[in-house]
């Protein structure tokens, strides 16, 4: 084992910090503060961090494989023009819930856009209970939904060879597997594959290595824990220096850095003087394992 080092590379204090994830063309790292209503780029040559501002909560970001990005904003999904910092709406959801936003998205293997939803939070992990929906933006911008009655619809990846779909309801507490049919995006056959333990807290944005193992960001356990989800064991825990630890992915020029997202939000004073880097973004090397490349949208 190498020796693993944490430093924070942005420390913008975002409200909620979310949605990591690397872009190889511009050498950065994208991510959203979903409060602070901005999508931020983070140029690791340069260390500079770009903002777009958007009009509502944005809470995930994607490649889109004709260039720049998709991101999921309110209830909507949308075209984001990075120079010319233009949202377009794609298509909406959740019409008949006014009180609802997205929460975490991504792209799977065959391009198609997975992001869910829930209701407003009054306070952190506070919220009306249920509200969400598990959604698919499809490359001809058709909108599948695969189920609702979910609380907090959180993070979510691939198996290796794209057969088993992982994904996260927060206030589960409980990371779930589903078979996934590749060819036509759908779901079934719902498991859980590993329960969090008390000082874990609250799972959150998820990513996957070239081990087929599984990275978990636990909001208010302030660390990342990395499970085996054949076995469904833990198999390591790395600690950071904030409690609010949000999502997780990989990047750098060969996947080796993982970056980790956390949040300041609902977090007084005194918490805030202890953990001064609260919101920041973080970046772990020494990990000993790389990650994939994130999948462009197709549409």
């Amino acid at each position: 084992m190498s020796s693993i080092k944490i430093e924070c590379v942005v420390s913008d204090g975002y409200g909620i910090g979310e949605s990591p994830l690397w872009d190889e063309k511009e050498n950065s790292l994208l991510c959203v503060d979903i409060t602070g209503r901005k999508v931020c780029r983070w140029e690791s040559l340069s260390k500079q961090v770009q903002v777009v501002p958007v009009d509502a909560p944005v809470s995930s970001v994607a490649l889109r494989k004709s260039g720049d990005y998709v991101i999921t904003l309110g209830t909507r999904f949308a075209a984001l023009k990075w120079k010319e910092q233009l949202v377009t709406t794609i298509a909406p959801v959740d019409k008949d819930k006014p009180n609802n936003r997205f929460n975490d998205g991504k792209v799977d293997p065959a391009g198609r856009y997975f992001a869910g939803t829930m209701a407003e939070e009054i306070r952190p992990a506070v919220l009306e209970r249920r509200q969400g929906s598990l959604y698919t933006l499809d490359s001809d911008h058709s909108v599948v939904k695969h189920f609702d009655q979910v609380d907090i619809s959180n993070g979510l990846d691939w198996s290796l060879d794209h057969k088993t779909f992982f994904y996260i309801d927060s206030l589960s507490y409980s990371v779930d597997a589903f078979d996934y049919d590749i060819r036509t995006g759908k779901i079934g056959n719902r498991r859980s594959i590993y329960k969090l333990e008390k000082e874990e807290n609250i799972p959150d944005g998820m990513c996957i290595d070239t081990e087929g193992k599984l990275w978990v960001a636990c909001y208010n356990g302030g660390r990342v824990i990395r499970l085996d989800p054949e076995t469904g064991k833990r198999i390591q825990t790395v600690k950071l220096p904030v409690d609010k630890t949000t999502s997780c992915c990989f990047g750098g020029k060969d996947y080796s850095e993982m970056y980790v997202t956390s949040a300041s939000g609902g977090m007084d004073q005194e918490w805030l003087s202890r953990q001064p880097q609260a919101g920041g973004v973080f970046k772990i090397t020494g990990l000993g394992v790389k990650g994939i490349p994130p999948y462009p949208f197709a549409g």
